[in-house]
């Protein structure tokens, strides 16, 4: 009993890794590694180089911002913490915070599928859907894939979804087809854009297989959003300028007849010397006097509405301007090939010291079902 107690309590050698053995073990193993090395080379490239090119391209610019709240003091020490108090104060019900999620919407995108693109080869002059259903490449390896999707698709019994077209024969961003569903994705997946919460500075990522389309794309998406936010801004201040314009044109109308109607009579009545004459003369001076200034105020209100457009009208000041990127973003061909060896020779590793592997797991296993057992041997001596 006394010897199970001493071996129970004497301490474990630790177990030394020769790393020569090591060494030694793998050289031998070396044409494995390389077979393994050229075979994984080979498909890694072949799986990477067909992938079509991509060209990324930004945008950046900063709008402008009418409370003074947010270039105060206080303004700018909770910016350097995180918080905007620009957007908190602002009367604006999309500020640039909520950019980003303005490109995530149907409206927007559906809006940018008429934008007159161009490859930097000149052999495509054509709009975005159209560009973007018919003249994307794919790996040639991808296409059998897709045409099975498609006849698997075309088995399941399930409704068809039809688009519907507005009334100007423009696609109906709450009515799309599956088929412009897909297109409006891809169209989504290839836009970005990103606020700074400090600077409030606003990035415009687009990404294509074409380095003039995505510069062409990325500078007219620009445009569209400095147009939405311009409408959206002034609306209000339009509507306003629309209606005095109304209001000052009849006004003017009415004023230009009752001028020609006391023209027409004092003509008619230049040598008559009766009071009633002279009454209605003066009747329809006072007349045209009322009509003239109802006509000024409303010119005043017209001009004054003008100014007020003006003012509400928001300036985005262009940071960076989209410049037709030199080289492409991706794939990363050699980091990809150099991953894929990378895993290939972590797999071989585990595959040759399997076996030792298998054995330093179930050996912990083992020496404690060995240690219940002496404890068991134990206590049935005692």
């Amino acid at each position: 009993m006394e010897e199970q107690l001493n071996k129970r309590t004497e301490p474990q050698k630790d177990e030394v890794i020769d790393l020569r053995a090591v060494f030694l073990n793998l050289w031998k193993k070396k044409k494995t590694f390389i077979w393994v090395w050229v075979i994984t080379a080979v498909i890694s490239a072949a799986l990477i180089f067909p992938v079509p090119r991509y060209y990324t391209t930004e945008v950046k610019l900063a709008p402008e911002m009418d409370n003074g709240m947010s270039g105060s003091a206080l303004g700018s020490i909770a910016s350097s913490m995180g918080f905007d108090l620009g957007s908190v104060q602002t009367s604006d019900a999309i500020y640039p915070m909520l950019y980003p999620e303005l490109f995530s919407t149907n409206d927007f995108i559906v809006s940018l599928a008429d934008i007159q693109i161009q490859t930097s080869d000149g052999e495509v002059k054509t709009d975005l859907f159209t560009y973007m259903k018919e003249y994307q490449a794919v790996a040639f390896y991808i296409v059998p894939f897709k045409w099975l999707r498609r006849q698997i698709l075309s088995l399941i019994p399930r409704e068809r979804v039809s688009g519907e077209s507005t009334s100007d024969g423009k696609m109906n961003p709450y009515r799309l087809s599956e088929e412009q569903n897909t297109i409006i994705e891809a169209i989504r997946s290839n836009i970005s854009c990103d606020v700074d919460v400090k600077t409030q500075m606003v990035t415009i990522s687009v990404t294509d297989q074409d380095r003039l389309v995505c510069a062409l794309l990325a500078d007219s998406i620009r445009v569209k959003l400095q147009d939405f936010i311009i409408n959206y801004r002034t609306k209000k201040a339009r509507v306003d300028v629309e209606y005095y314009q109304q209001l000052t044109n009849a006004a003017k109308e009415d004023y230009e007849v009752a001028l020609k109607v006391y023209g027409n009579y004092c003509d008619a009545n230049r040598d008559i010397i009766l009071q009633s004459a002279i009454s209605k003369r003066d009747e329809l001076e006072g007349d045209v006097q009322l009509k003239y200034n109802a006509y000024t105020a409303m010119n005043s209100q017209l001009e004054a509405s003008k100014a007020k457009l003006q003012e509400r009208t928001p300036a985005f000041t262009l940071l960076q301007g989209a410049a037709v990127p030199i080289k492409p973003a991706g794939p990363k061909r050699i980091i990809f090939i150099i991953a894929m060896l990378f895993l290939a020779t972590l797999v071989t590793l585990i595959y040759i010291y399997r076996k030792e592997i298998v054995d330093q797991i179930l050996t912990p296993s083992k020496k404690s079902r060995d240690l219940a057992t002496e404890e068991g041997e134990v206590d049935l001596d005692e």
